[in-house]
């Protein structure tokens, strides 16, 4: 991925409300992946929602970097699943965040439940 202009602030650097939109980004990219589509996942009435969001920014992107972003998914309880996220720029390998995500999914009811499909993701 590549910074865009617009998602800079003041400062020059990326606004730290936009790595949160890059990080979701990974995440749908990754349920993608392992043959999951978050829209499809809504469709079918398995609500899965951010419940906890850990971010540790460690150094800022500027306009026009490149960066990637590795996803990994832990089991962090019997009801929760974890994204395990990592920024880092391109060009100098430089950590440029550390997330950790914390999901669960609500049924119709709004009750936490583990899915089968969430589980595929372990």
């Amino acid at each position: 991925m590549s910074v865009r202009d617009y998602e800079c602030d003041m400062q020059g650097v990326v606004n730290n409300a936009v790595y949160q939109h890059y990080l979701e980004h990974a995440r749908h990219e990754f349920l993608k992946s392992r043959g999951l589509d978050f829209a499809a996942l809504t469709a079918q009435g398995i609500i899965v929602v951010v419940i906890r969001a850990e971010l540790d920014y460690r150094r800022s992107l500027r306009s026009g970097d490149d960066f990637v972003i590795s996803v990994a998914t832990e089991r962090e309880s019997r009801l929760r699943l974890a994204f395990v996220q990592q920024i880092v720029h391109v060009a100098s390998g430089a950590v440029v965040m550390d997330a950790r995500i914390v999901t669960t999914a609500v049924n119709g009811a709004g009750k936490p439940y583990f899915p089968a499909e969430l589980q595929s993701l372990l």
